[in-house]
């Protein structure tokens, strides 16, 4: 066994032991097998024995290989990884308010929307981190808290995957989204906490103004990054689909009102990007961190991290269980 390899469940290997017992057990089945008696034995015998005849001893090892591998998988096989996390972790607490209005559903960023832009954007900026505490906040006509703060970036990145629009009511509702996401972030204890909002228009829904929103974020200290997605003026926007399903696109005028961006991280220590396309929606992700220092939200040691080995041995059990009762049922069948 390789020496980075290791065993997560090492006691069910003691199921290996079922292997050898399924082959003496397949031999005395065998012993006890019903035969035909002849009268005339000598005929049979002249002509040999058949190729079959040698392949059926096979069908037990195929049985007994199977359960091998199967073992092995449940006792999952785990390799371990060259790089140690360090447990010091420096993170940050990072809250993304993403705006669902329909309005994310311009074409600007064709072939793809805003939305569906902005969303692989995300997925790829949640991947690159390590350490940072992700939550996320979706808002159209209100403003609703998808994910709390998580390391577990899988489960973003699926949550993420679900978002769709003309879900919540419509409208952009700047001022609740900031102070949803400043609700998230209230009771954390990371130095570097922020809030990232990416959004494509104006305010015109809500209960909370965003400047007063703002001023909350600047009394908690918590800086507000803003990202205005999209060109702004007349943009293609899709008006329904034509006799052959083929999306009809029309050119919409979509309010935007970036000076309102501008004072929103002005007021509370953030920086605010322009995106007119994907890459802009990159920089402008990557240009957040950059700004932002690093704060400890864990102490000491270091921890290995292990890779799971177990799917090849899954796989080869399923195949070779498969295999001998494909044989068993057709080339290999025994009568009676």
């Amino acid at each position: 066994m390789p020496p980075d390899l290791a065993f997560n469940n090492p006691e069910a290997l003691w199921a290996l032991l079922l292997a050898p017992l399924l082959l003496v057990l397949a031999f005395w089945a065998r012993k006890r097998r019903a035969t035909l008696r002849f009268s005339a034995a000598h005929v049979f015998a002249k002509g040999g024995r058949g190729f079959r005849t040698y392949l059926l001893p096979l069908l037990p090892v195929l049985r007994a290989a199977a359960v091998i591998a199967a073992v092995v998988a449940i006792a999952r096989p785990q390799s371990r990884d060259s790089r140690v996390r360090d447990l010091s972790v420096e993170g940050i607490d990072i809250v993304v308010a993403l705006d669902l209005s329909t309005s994310m559903e311009a074409g600007d960023f064709r072939p793809q929307n805003r939305l569906n832009v902005a969303k692989e954007v995300l997925a790829d900026f949640i991947t690159g981190r390590v350490n940072d505490r992700l939550g996320l906040v979706v808002f159209s006509g209100a403003a609703y808290t998808q994910s709390p703060l998580t390391l577990d970036y899988g489960v973003l990145k699926e949550v993420l995957k679900q978002l769709r629009t003309r879900v919540l009511e419509d409208g952009t509702a700047i001022g609740d989204a900031i102070a949803t996401s400043l609700n998230r972030l209230r009771d954390s204890d990371a130095k570097s906490r922020v809030v990232v909002l990416i959004t494509d228009g104006d305010n015109n829904a809500g209960k909370i103004s965003p400047l007063d929103a703002a001023n909350m974020a600047a009394s908690l200290h918590i800086p507000i990054y803003t990202i205005l997605v999209g060109k702004g003026g007349k943009v293609p926007f899709p008006q329904g689909t034509d006799l052959f399903g083929n999306t009809v696109w029309r050119e919409t005028e979509i309010p935007i009102n970036p000076e309102l961006m501008q004072d929103i991280a002005d007021r509370t220590g953030g920086e605010y990007y322009r995106a007119t396309d994907p890459e802009g929606l990159k920089r402008g992700l990557q240009k957040v961190l950059d700004a932002l220092e690093r704060s400890k939200l864990m102490e000491g040691g270091a921890s290995a991290t292990y890779k799971e080995n177990f799917h090849p041995f899954l796989l080869v059990a399923f195949g070779l269980a498969a295999l001998e009762l494909l044989l068993r049922a057709t080339f290999l069948r025994v009568f009676p």
